[in-house]
């Protein structure tokens, strides 16, 4: 062992592990802000908010980086092994799936349009909703993450399949509409690549819930519902 590297202790070990949750938290509240101030955006048309967005996702790019140099010298100093070898993989999947959340946050500002209302309030029981659900899913799971608890990831599984559902609907609704307005094609399609952004932020923090099952009690979800059959990739 180097001379030079002072002994770690388990307080070290604990300190670093509260940093990273602390961080994870952070990032995660972060993504929650970039959603909801793109979805409103959207759904105001309300251009400079946009840039608001992107100045999010700059940080929660950043926070990506940071918490992957954290976990990696803990894992290089640590050696850890069972639950907290678990935690550290988990924060690792953690991070790349809340990365892509700010991406498809981004995403959403870049559908706003001006004179799109009568698209979008043909689906305003159905898109803000999702909006909402897509949100609240990321707000649970992450705190599942940091609790510890595998039951709350649980409830944001079964959660996933309602998110789904609304996107469908929203489509079915949009191709009527755009077959009955052909001249309000582009609108319908904002709307719909809308849903579709929503949709695969439900499904980031579906990745993430499954990452908590599997830090907790080391079962492997992944696979075992078969509505989850696609996974979202950038």
């Amino acid at each position: 062992m180097d001379q030079l590297q002072p002994p770690h202790t388990s307080r070290d070990f604990e300190t670093e592990l509260r940093e990273l949750r602390a961080h994870a938290l952070a990032m995660g509240a972060r993504c929650e802000r970039a959603v909801r101030l793109a979805f409103q955006a959207y759904w105001d048309g309300e251009f400079p908010v946009a840039d608001e967005v992107g100045e999010v996702d700059a940080q929660i790019d950043q926070d990506e980086v940071d918490i992957h140099t954290l976990v990696l010298r803990i894992l290089a100093l640590r050696q850890p092994v069972a639950k907290d070898l678990r935690f550290l993989a988990s924060a690792l999947r953690l991070i790349t799936d809340l990365e892509r959340v700010g991406d498809e946050a981004v995403n959403i500002t870049e559908r706003i349009v001006g004179g799109d209302d009568e698209a979008k309030l043909s689906v305003q029981d159905l898109l803000p909703a999702m909006s909402d659900d897509a949100q609240d899913m990321l707000r649970v799971t992450l705190q599942a993450f940091v609790d510890g608890d595998a039951d709350a990831a649980a409830s944001v599984l079964t959660r996933d399949d309602a998110v789904d559902k609304r996107c469908a609907e929203v489509m079915r609704m949009m191709i009527g509409h755009i077959s009955s307005h052909p001249l309000a094609a582009a609108a319908g399609l904002r709307v719909i690549r809308t849903a579709k952004h929503l949709e695969r932020i439900a499904d980031h923090a579906t990745n993430v819930a499954e990452e908590v099952i599997f830090m907790v009690r080391g079962d492997d979800v992944r696979h075992a519902r078969g509505g989850r059959s696609e996974r979202p990739h950038r």
